[in-house]
């Protein structure tokens, strides 16, 4: 495979996805955003004028001049598993990826005109070459979903609310675009974490890379249902005062937790839709500009209300059951009002109009 073609087949047996879309893999949250972006006019004008103010041609001349290119020379075993990614998600242009020393095991796609992938060396030495796989497949998506604009826009931010900290109030509009998008990013992250399963191919090599990540390189000592296990104790763990806590420790992160994504790795790869793309239905990319704001939203929104419904978090099922009574008492204030309600047919009826309602709120 040549930097704009493919020459190779991936390494072992994997399912390609000619043209596939990323809305293909993305969460419905960071899909119905992306969708806005890519339909807003002047978009991609305006963000070449800003990469004049992004540091992105430093960031590029300080990898090439301190990290190392990965190549057919330089990790030669890094540039095939690249390769087979952007194969198998059908990316035609390849990401130019470096291997950085740093002893805290991380990866990210950065870059407005062109993606750049950075992998550090704790992450290539605690991972084998499966689960290493996904984590480049994880990257590749990103750039299939041009996260990587986003990400970098999020650094220029969380950097530009450190040098304007001391002005009144310039720190606090800064820092709510910068919570925002880390809200957005996290989600993102989950999409990624979907690409990188539609790579590899290997749900088990995901499970153990992210448990890896949570634990370091001690498999011997760890178990993917026992971590799972974590993650399903801490979502419906505790009372309102951990759901606090759990929101206030998550406002800073870029990334969801660990156990939180292999949960939700876990679900996506039992679901119909992950079945769907493996049996070749799936959106393309030619398919993109015409797809709808107001279908993504309405999807987006959707997922939140049946994340809600079906959360077992205490203030989740305390938000449900409120909703849930709101919207059974405003069906009882109408059926008053109208004498809908009336007689034992009438009571019938009320009770499938509320369960209507609650229908519509979980699928709509």
């Amino acid at each position: 495979m040549t930097e704009t073609g493919f020459e190779k087949v991936p390494a072992r047996d994997r399912r390609r996805f000619p043209g596939i879309s990323s809305r293909a893999y993305e969460h419905p949250a960071d899909r119905s955003a992306l969708v806005a972006l890519r339909k807003l006019s002047g978009f991609d004008t305006v963000f070449k004028a800003l990469s004049g103010l992004l540091p992105e041609r430093s960031l590029r001349l300080l990898f090439l001049s301190d990290s190392v290119r990965v190549g057919e020379t330089q990790f030669p075993h890094l540039h095939a598993m690249l390769r087979d990614a952007c194969y198998i998600l059908d990316l035609e242009k390849v990401p130019q990826m470096y291997v950085q020393q740093d002893p805290r095991p991380n990866a990210m796609c950065i870059g407005l005109d062109e993606p750049i992938i950075v992998v550090t060396t704790s992450l290539v030495e605690l991972l084998d070459e499966e689960e290493m796989r996904a984590v480049v497949g994880h990257e590749v998506g990103h750039a299939l979903s041009g996260h990587s604009v986003y990400r970098t826009i999020l650094l220029f931010l969380t950097n530009l609310a450190l040098k304007v900290a001391w002005i009144p109030l310039g720190n606090v509009a800064v820092m709510t675009l910068v919570t925002a998008l880390r809200e957005w990013f996290r989600k993102s992250e989950l999409s990624a974490d979907r690409a990188g399963l539609l790579v590899g191919q290997d749900v088990t090599a995901s499970m153990r890379g992210l448990m890896k990540l949570a634990g370091g390189n001690h498999l011997h000592e760890m178990n993917v249902d026992a971590f799972l296990e974590q993650a399903d104790e801490y979502e419906k763990g505790g009372d309102l005062r951990d759901s606090v806590l759990k929101i206030l420790n998550m406002l800073p992160r870029t990334h969801p937790f660990t156990t939180v994504r292999a949960a939700e790795l876990k679900k996506w790869s039992q679901s119909r839709d992950y079945q769907r793309i493996t049996d070749g239905h799936y959106p393309r990319r030619e398919e993109d500009k015409d797809t709808s704001v107001t279908d993504s939203f309405r999807e987006s929104a959707a997922h939140y209300a049946d994340s809600v419904r079906t959360s077992k978090d205490p203030l989740f099922k305390l938000v449900g059951d409120i909703a849930g009574g709101a919207a059974d008492m405003g069906g009882r204030l109408r059926d008053k009002f109208t004498g809908a309600g009336a007689g034992s047919g009438g009571g019938s009826g009320t009770d499938t109009a509320s369960e209507g309602r609650g229908g519509a709120t979980g699928q709509g």
